[in-house]
């Protein structure tokens, strides 16, 4: 029985209606996790099911014997009320030779000849079924554009805590408080017969002050340090070498070993050169920390680089590659390299050696809304202008970014919609390594944090020079221990 308009049964029962079926298959459910999103793909597929008809009542079947008058009279449609005077003007001024069937029919802006035969007219008329299949194919497509660029992401965040055989991780948390806070009472116990190496992050050509602070302060305590100068938009490969290279002369220069520390994608860059050439570093390299480095794969960079989604119609990835190749002036496989798909495929071809001490750092940027309104936590950067002013010259085109609030609000976006807590580019599973150390602060910090930190002049927030410290005493207070236990496994 058909229900009254505004029943509120009928309203009930509309809204927890399941999607509907496309060519007798069940549509997908696209993000069960967002009833807005689900809902609105339940239209979406309704809509899809209304076309589907639309284009179905064109598919006709016909005998080999011929065009049935029925499905003919069904199929002729005249364009207008004068091509129906013009035909019966015709057959009224003709001597009955002619019989109905000799008017040509006229369906969607084609003309059917019934005297050629039913051939001809079957052709006609798979022509216009071809055009109902074509649309059908392209709102299959959408749908499965819409259900790639809701779902994201989803099944990629943590997959290194899902993978089998990879080694569980320790909580190295409290050790870590206790360490950073001896530093700050003057307690300093990073030795002087390592050489500490601080590899950038992505962008870091154009952030002047970037590991600055850092290396003054070590310096200052009288140890060697250095700042990777390798070229940060270029491909992991291309940087493992390059580091690779500088822990050789490094070495070779002051017969020390050197301890890595990595931020963003310079973990990445420093963690695939020990993995590559392990062979040849093993007895030159004493430890890897790796400081909110995308281990596992960016949601950012998977994104926006993935193929299939809605984004593709407006070319988002040539946006991108404009961005990173023509302004920045460097590689688009930098980004890409930071996909849940390239860090599957290098990961499980090329892991970190067990024996290598590695102590990973994640935070959590703060949502709040003050967070999110806020300009006082900015980065200053400097991008090379398209066209130089003269030869010879590379001039710099300074810029000033509210770098807090674009953390902020890209970690909102993740926590809506992963559920993932995030410093705003990487998600806390995601940097944690396997097999490492994990230190997880409670202290609010996003993913540039390392870059404006020593803007802030507020003594009671962390410094990044500090908090590098503290997780680089944390590394040999853990390569103590990972020699040792390798000793007792050795007896």
């Amino acid at each position: 029985m058909e229900e009254e308009p505004g029943n509120p049964r009928r309203s009930s029962e509309e809204s927890t209606t399941p999607f509907l079926s496309l060519n007798d298959g069940l549509i997908p459910q696209l993000f069960t996790s967002v009833p807005s999103l689900n809902e609105a793909a339940s239209y979406l597929a309704q809509s899809t099911s209304l076309f589907t008809r639309c284009f179905s009542d064109y598919s006709v079947e016909y005998p080999s014997s011929g065009v049935s008058v029925t499905h003919e009279q069904e199929l002729t449609t005249f364009s207008s009320t004068q091509n129906g005077a013009s035909l019966d003007s015709d057959r009224s001024s003709s001597s009955g030779s002619h019989s109905a069937t000799d008017t040509p029919p006229i369906h969607s802006g084609v003309t059917i000849n019934s005297s050629e035969g039913p051939s001809q007219n079957t052709s006609a008329l798979v022509q216009s079924n071809n055009s109902g299949q074509s649309g059908l194919s392209m709102f299959q497509g959408l749908i499965e554009r819409a259900r790639r660029t809701v779902r994201g992401s989803a099944d990629d965040i943590g997959w290194l805590q899902r993978a089998s055989g990879m080694p569980s991780v320790e909580d190295g948390t409290g050790r870590f408080v206790e360490i950073l806070d001896n530093i700050r009472h003057g307690l300093h116990k990073l030795p002087n017969s390592i050489v500490y190496l601080l590899v950038p992050g992505l962008f870091s050509n154009h952030g002047p002050l970037y590991f600055v602070s850092t290396k003054t302060s070590f310096s200052k305590m009288g140890l060697a340090c250095h700042i990777a100068k390798i070229h940060s938009e270029a491909s992991v490969e291309k940087n493992a070498r390059e580091i690779k290279e500088y822990i050789e002369e490094i070495y070779w220069g002051s017969q020390k070993r050197v301890m890595l520390l990595g931020h963003s994608k310079g973990g990445v860059d420093a963690a695939a050169a020990l993995s590559l050439y392990w062979s040849d570093l093993k007895d030159k390299v004493v430890g890897l920390a790796l400081a909110q480095s995308p281990y596992g794969g960016s949601p950012i960079a998977s994104d926006i680089l993935r193929e299939g989604q809605l984004g593709d119609y407006v070319n988002i990835r040539r946006l991108m590659e404009i961005i990173i190749c023509k302004v920045i002036k460097g590689d688009m496989q930098a980004l890409e390299d930071l996909t849940y798909e390239r860090r599957k495929e290098f990961l499980m071809k090329h892991q970190l050696p067990s024996e290598l001490p590695v102590v990973s750092f994640h935070t959590e940027a703060g949502i709040t809304p003050a967070v999110l309104a806020t300009l006082s936590h900015v980065a200053h950067a400097e991008l090379p202008l398209m066209a130089p002013l003269s030869a010879g010259e590379s001039p710099k085109l300074p810029v000033v970014i509210p770098l807090g609030a674009a953390m902020a609000a890209c970690a909102q976006l993740l926590q809506i919609r992963y559920g993932e807590k995030s410093d705003g580019l990487v998600t806390c599973r995601d940097a944690e390594v396997p097999g490492s150390t994990v230190v997880r602060p409670k202290c609010k910090l996003d993913h540039a944090w390392m870059v404006y930190s020593s803007l802030n002049g507020d003594p009671s927030d962390w410094d990044a020079s500090q908090v590098c410290e503290a997780l680089l005493t944390l590394l040999v207070e853990v390569g103590q221990r990972k020699r040792h236990e390798f000793a007792m496994k050795d007896e």
